[in-house]
């Protein structure tokens, strides 16, 4: 971490509004600097600050500014795919600044950096994406009326891809610093805004833009982040080397830009036309393409999943067809076929996660230990608990407990954002299955499932848990969930006396307490 006294930088240290102390510089671009800051009202939750460049200290940029803290912060409560904005301010030399949440990651400018994205992982990010940008286009509410929202600059750095502990990959859009609110009664866009290489031919132009300018840009970056090069190319990074390239030379053919692979004739379709020069010729709307990349997630990424966890190559497996597992005992043995997923880290750690079979979708816990208390603990009692804050985030602790008389008790803790999709699925999952199975792996050995077990949730819980589900969706969103998480582990830590107890007096009963 940096210091004022290392940096020479006389900001950090600071503390705004008696609340947020800055601690570092994360970055800095034409509209000013962002600090990493921790919130002292929180107990130090670390948040993000930025502030207008004092360059820019006039009244337009001022306005254009505190409109960016403000569609962030209407979009943020409603998206989980747009950066969120909590608070504004003006320091005491009168810079204006905003509180957003702290976001540890790279962007996607940086991942497409090091190879062009695999295609599950590309249909991921462009999906969030997407909602991201659909929630945007819906609008926020102005003077009582509801304006759509046009980014206007959507590019791979200005998306943000970080790792969340029950959410996994997450992507958020960045910088609406000039996005475009559409109201009736106001003048649209009439000079060029925006990063030449990802604009569309009418923001060349400076003509009033709706949510088609934003699609062509997504079209430009769906481009590059399966290929790693941009769809058109020009001999300099002039405006009017670019405004040619955007109104005539047609895209190269992506299936010459791949480094490997094919794509589904239905995706190079898609982004094709995404690039069309005219509006008209483009999904019209963002839920057009989100339509067709959840088609394709659903059918291509679960069999490439299954294919790459019981170890064959993509082209020997029917990719369309995963296996059917309909009873519990195949579903057990599908189980034991499993791999330690790439992206996890080798070590003790518990993460829930979706098992997609060929007729429905169960929850599971995978679980990482050493092979000798994994064997130690095969025959074991095994308990849960779920336990629900519904401020200043909604969130549940999702608790399994693993229990002999010889070895005591192993805490198995998972959290689930419940303002999430993905948090809501693995709860509804949970709720509708009645059960769970448990996934162990080995440190020694995690390209295998060492082995599996089920444990059951009871009715009372089941009801619960849709309670929750339900209050997750109605409360609003906030920028406290890691807070909500400090909440919840503290509350298990004064419960932990009290299951020990109760595990105990059932030591000899199997199954679930």
């Amino acid at each position: 971490m940096v210091t004022a006294q290392d940096s020479g930088d006389p900001n950090l240290g600071r503390i705004l509004q008696n609340r947020y102390q800055l601690v570092e510089m994360l970055g800095q671009g034409s509209m000013g600097r962002v600090y990493g800051a921790r919130d002292r009202l929180l107990g130090g939750v670390p948040v993000a600050v930025k502030f207008l460049a004092q360059t820019l200290l006039n009244q337009r940029m001022r306005d254009r500014f505190e409109r960016e803290a403000t569609t962030c912060a209407l979009l943020g409560q409603r998206s989980i795919h747009i950066v969120r904005v909590t608070d504004y301010g003006i320091d005491e030399d009168g810079i204006p600044f905003y509180i957003m949440e702290y976001l540890k990651g790279a962007n996607l400018n940086d991942e497409i950096g090091k190879h062009p994205l695999s295609l599950p992982r590309f249909l991921n990010i462009t999906r969030q994406v997407c909602l991201g940008l659909q929630c945007a286009h819906e609008g926020i509410v102005v003077g009582g009326a509801l304006c759509p929202i046009v980014h206007r600059d959507i590019k791979p750095s200005n998306i943000l891809i970080s790792q969340d502990d029950s959410l996994g990959e997450l992507a958020k859009i960045l910088d609406f610093g000039i996005a475009k609110t559409l109201q009736a009664d106001a003048n649209q866009t009439n000079c060029f805004m925006g990063t030449l290489a990802y604009s569309s031919p009418e923001q060349m132009e400076g003509h009033e833009l709706d949510a088609r300018a934003d699609i062509y840009s997504l079209g430009v970056m769906m481009f590059q982040m399966l290929s790693a090069r941009l769809p058109l190319n020009t001999d300099t990074n002039s405006f009017g080397a670019w405004y040619r390239a955007h109104h005539h030379q047609l895209p190269r053919p992506i299936e010459t830009s791949l480094v490997s692979g094919k794509l589904p004739k239905a995706l190079e379709t898609l982004i094709m036309a995404c690039l069309a020069k005219s509006p008209s010729d483009r999904p019209q709307t963002v839920s057009e393409v989100i339509d067709t990349v959840e088609a394709l997630e659903q059918r291509f990424r679960p069999g490439w999943e299954i294919g790459k966890r019981i170890g064959n190559t993509i082209s020997t497996l029917p990719i369309a067809s995963p296996p059917a597992l309909p009873t519990a005992p195949t579903i057990d043995g599908f189980c034991q076929s499993l791999t330690w997923p790439a992206d996890k880290p080798i070590g003790d750690i518990t993460f829930p996660q979706p098992l997609r079979t060929g007729s429905a979708v169960l929850p599971s816990l995978w679980v990482m230990l050493s092979g000798q208390e994994i064997q130690d603990r095969f025959n074991c009692t095994r308990y849960n608990q779920f336990l629900f804050a519904a401020v200043p985030h909604p969130s549940l602790l999702w608790l399994t407990v693993l229990y002999n008389h010889r070895y005591g008790a192993r805490w198995l803790s998972s959290y689930l954002d419940l303002k999430s999709g993905q948090g809501q699925q693995m709860a509804r999952l949970l709720s509708e299955s009645g059960n769970y199975r448990i996934l162990f792996f080995g440190r020694e050995e995690p390209k295998r499932c060492a082995n599996v077990l089920t444990a059951s949730i009871q009715p009372a819980q089941c009801v619960e848990l849709k309670d929750w589900i339900t209050k997750g969706q109605m409360s609003p969103a906030t920028s406290y969930y890691a807070a909500t998480k400090e909440q919840l582990k503290q509350a298990l830590e004064t419960l932990k006396p009290k299951i020990l107890m109760k595990l105990e007096a059932m030591h000899t009963t199997e199954g679930n307490g």
